[in-house]
């Protein structure tokens, strides 16, 4: 990166962290810490809400997601409207009218406190391997730009989310996710413009999303039914409503946001707000992986993405083979750029013959260039078994460093830190309410003092954000990080939201049972995932209605057992 970009990249975090800090003021109890005093308004809480769920991962490896694979990751997000209205009806006037900290401490008072421990428990176990892997994904940017292992960045992107959150408290985090939001919404805008921008000039945005199409990438909508398929209409809509419920529902992170609103009006404006902007935002970002995938096709892309692993290769005594793939890779990248120039030719003169000639001649072509591109990557597996040969979550990064204008470049990469600090503080932040509230205060240490909770919310704080570094550091074998993300979600949330739907709506179930069917549910569904048995997001369906049909079973066999001694 240039000296401007560095200057942009490093004023423009560190303004918005020193806004956060003081606009925070200082924590002086642990309701200013854990929930602002209940005391924002509606846009800060829905800005404060998508900040936490878009995380440096969406930014990062949402256009590697459909670069790669299309657009039909956008699916998954379609269930997300209904689950905001459920929430508003049911969640929200109840964690607000019984002044909860947590989600948790409303199951004891349903339930009983091992119900209470087990679903915060969970929450804690998703919660923090999750967080790792946000916080893994923003040390890749600065892996890039400075070429060092990712295992240094992730302990200095760690350290510093650690101290921020520690000092600022969810006020703090609230406030500057206020302006990353707009900072983000301004900066992708750009980065769109200047992908259209940078195509051939007989290209185009229309032709751009045509070639993306008849490559398979602008899959937006599947309505064919396929619980083996993980992004479908279907999935989306049932998968999807689980998935979102429970994460907006019964996830502290989540709660913990709309928690924060000044009243219950404010805190459903800030969801619906989230409901009605996250889908058509997920849809610009995919979008604008669709056109950098158009742009790769005129303009060669590198043969791997991730250039450490690369350095590394050309660095060993595999070296001159991997020369010789890249060799035959330019070669197939060059014969695919004439194909891809003659079905240009062919969609302007609207000649439909020709366009299905040369969308099959171009799909062999790319087929050429995955080939030679795979030799590539088994070469660099030689090198080192342990490199990671998916580079998804290079792939914008790559395109921004090398081909966006001085200035841009910084205020992109600032975007993708801001979203990873964002997200990691509020997942920091709501590990530690979790931590002390329904364990410590609850289990350990019921009589400390105000100020004892504060201190120890702090060092619940660096525990976590310890244990989250742990994981990030792992984070490297797990693919694509947003679908990693939701793939660790789903095999918690749902038995999580189970728990909830039986609290509310089922009064004649009583907690030894909801208990149990608790256990056996994560049970079912680990051994489903673990199998491949569904795609995951039909295992935020079966751990919910798993729950409430054992539940329900269970209630009377145990009522029957009572009744008959």
């Amino acid at each position: 990166m240039s000296l401007t970009d560095w200057i942009v990249l490093v004023v423009t975090v560190l303004a918005i962290v020193i806004y956060g800090i003081w606009k925070s003021g200082s924590n002086k109890n642990i309701d200013q810490f854990l929930v602002g005093n209940r005391s924002l308004p509606w846009y800060h809480v829905g800005l404060s809400v998508m900040a936490t769920q878009a995380s440096a991962i969406t930014f990062l490896s949402a256009p590697g997601q459909a670069y790669s694979d299309g657009m039909r990751f956008v699916q998954f997000y379609f269930g997300l409207p209904l689950a905001m209205i459920v929430l508003c009806i049911t969640f929200v006037p109840i964690f607000h009218r019984l002044k909860v900290y947590t989600a948790y401490e409303f199951l004891e008072q349903r339930f009983d406190l091992k119900t209470r421990a087990l679903t915060a428990f969970l929450f804690l176990i998703q919660r923090g391997l999750s967080t790792g892997i946000t916080i893994y994904a923003p040390s890749i940017i600065l892996s890039t730009i400075l070429n060092v292992n990712t295992t240094y960045t992730t302990l200095f992107i760690g350290t510093l989310v650690i101290i921020y959150t520690v000092y600022g408290g969810t006020k703090a985090v609230s406030y500057t996710q206020l302006l990353q939001m707009s900072i983000i919404f301004l900066g992708m805008f750009f980065a769109g413009v200047m992908v259209v921008k940078l195509l051939p000039d007989n290209t185009g945005f229309i032709n751009a999303l045509k070639i993306g199409g008849k490559l398979g990438r602008m899959n937006v909508i599947d309505w064919k039914f396929d619980p083996d398929n993980s992004y479908n209409v279907w999935s989306g809509i049932i998968g999807g409503f689980f998935l979102q419920l429970s994460y907006f529902g019964t996830d502290q992170s989540q709660v913990g946001r709309y928690l924060t609103g000044s009243s219950v009006a404010q805190s459903r404006m800030g969801l619906i707000m989230n409901g009605l902007i996250k889908i058509p935002m997920q849809f610009l970002i995919l979008m604008i992986g669709v056109l950098v995938f158009a742009f790769y096709q005129f303009n060669k892309p590198p043969v791997f993405f991730n250039q450490y692993e690369v350095a590394q290769v050309k660095k060993g005594k595999y070296a001159n083979e991997y020369q010789a793939a890249e060799k035959q890779y330019s070669v197939a990248f060059e014969q695919r750029k004439a194909k891809a120039e003659s079905l240009l030719t062919a969609l302007d003169n609207k000649d439909e013959q020709r366009i299905s000639t040369a969308q099959a001649e171009l799909k062999a072509a790319d087929k050429r260039v995955h080939d030679t591109r795979n030799n590539a990557i088994a070469v660099m597996k030689k090198t080192n078994p342990k490199a990671d040969g998916n580079d998804t979550n290079y792939v914008f990064l790559s395109f921004v460093t090398q081909n966006l204008p001085i200035g841009l470049i910084g205020l992109l990469i600032a975007i993708v830190f801001l979203a990873s600090m964002g997200s990691t503080a509020s997942a920091l932040n709501s590990l530690a309410s979790t931590s002390v509230i329904d364990i410590y205060k609850r289990v350990i240490n019921p009589d400390a003092s105000d100020k004892g909770y504060l201190n120890a919310s702090r060092w619940a704080t660096v525990i976590w954000g310890m244990a989250s570094i742990g994981m990030a550091l792992y984070a490297n074998r797990l693919g694509n990080l947003l679908e990693a993300v939701n793939q660790l979600g789903s095999y918690i949330y749902g038995t999580m939201l189970g728990i909830f739907v039986v609290a509310f709506y089922l009064k004649r179930i009583k907690s030894n049972a909801v208990f149990a069917a608790a256990i056996l549910s994560e049970i079912i569904v680990c051994v489903l995932g673990y199998f491949q048995a569904v795609a995951y997001l039909w295992l935020n369906a079966v751990g919910c209605i798993s729950v409430v049909v054992i539940a329900l079973v269970l209630n009377n066999i145990f009522r029957q057992q009572t009744a008959s001694a």
